[in-house]
């Protein structure tokens, strides 16, 4: 239910879901190296109620930040420490500890004005995005495409969060298989909390208000997206199962075998394997290489298929000589 509440916003566009600081902080400790000395760009953020502001303020001085840079959106408080209301958006420029109480403080955060709305997209954020060393934040997921492509178009360092069904996008699965993107070290499973304006209509399954009043919603199938490497990601998959025939099937329209699980790969078999797209989350560039998606080489139905068993892409199984239709599958192999 929370995932059908997601659409829901999505195709609203309010997606205005806001990260747990617990969340950012078990994903950025893995990245501490790469932050000394760099610039760090939260463009999607309302700094009153966003984690991302508050994680590197308070951290500026440990991660050795040159200089944080926040978006917000418009009809947001020009002045974030009173009731002052504007319909100006802002961004705000902390450039770290002035009178040595090592708190970010009024007088040490420049709040300046927007011409426009404070959209990602428009060309003064433009600007601030190519003064930005690293972008970390959680864009609409209803533009996560447009948002990850302007990254790449900047050529910028980036950690974002994003949903798992993402990596299938046209646009963002090339960019895992050319090793240009890959998913974050700390989210595998489960679902988040996120919280949301108050506003928001708490009617799905998972959704509910803390014990400070706060309105959340749990969503699944979150993860992170970065192109900053970590040590973790370039660990080896354990495999200790053995290859068979008939564990191991063969798709009827693609020349390779079915694994259910990851944890399932074969250790014996060097020939090409379709698995779950959660199979990203263990993935080792070092240890497998990514040749494609079901959604691309599963376009070749079965002859014999049933039209009622007929959809888009994807790979099938025959099983007592009835076919069986695959949820999307990454093909993979190992590497020699």
């Amino acid at each position: 239910m929370a995932n059908k509440n997601l659409n829901k916003a999505k195709e609203a566009k309010k997606d205005e879901f806001y990260t747990q600081l617990e969340d950012i902080n078990n994903e950025l400790r893995h990245y501490r190296e790469h932050f000394r000395g760099k610039t760090v760009l939260c463009n999607c953020d309302d700094p009153r109620v966003s984690n991302f502001f508050t994680y590197f303020a308070y951290n500026f001085e440990f991660l050795g930040l040159k200089k944080l840079i926040t978006t917000c959106y418009k009809n947001q408080d020009t002045d974030l420490f009173s009731t002052q209301q504007s319909k100006e958006a802002v961004y705000l420029i902390y450039e770290g500890d002035k009178n040595g109480d090592h708190i970010p403080n009024v007088e040490e955060i420049g709040v300046h004005p927007l011409k426009g709305d404070g959209d990602f997209r428009s060309a003064e954020c433009i600007e601030l995005l190519k003064e930005a060393d690293i972008v970390v934040t959680n864009p609409p997921f209803s533009l996560f495409r447009e948002y990850i492509a302007q990254l790449i178009e900047y050529d910028k360092k980036f950690i974002i969060v994003g949903n798992v069904n993402a990596v299938k996008y046209k646009e963002v699965f090339p960019l895992i298989m050319q090793n240009k993107v890959w998913l974050g070290a700390s989210i595998h499973s489960g679902d988040r909390k996120f919280w949301v304006p108050d506003e928001y209509e708490l009617n799905a399954a998972g959704c509910g208000i803390d014990e400070t009043g706060r309105k959340y919603i749990r969503v699944k199938g979150v993860r992170w997206f970065t192109n900053l490497d970590y040590s973790t990601r370039h660990e080896n998959l354990i495999l200790y199962k053995s290859y068979t025939p008939h564990e191991y099937p063969k798709y009827e329209n693609y020349d390779a075998i079915e694994v259910a699980k990851t944890s399932e790969i074969p250790f014996d078999y060097d020939g090409l394997m379709g698995v779950p797209i959660t199979f990203l989350d263990k993935y080792n560039p070092d240890q497998f290489e990514i040749i494609g998606v079901s959604l691309v080489l599963g376009n070749q139905k079965p002859k014999d298929l049933p039209k009622s068993k007929q959809g888009g892409p994807a790979f099938y199984l025959k099983e007592n000589g009835e076919y069986r239709r695959l949820f999307d599958r990454i093909v993979i192999r190992k590497r020699q």
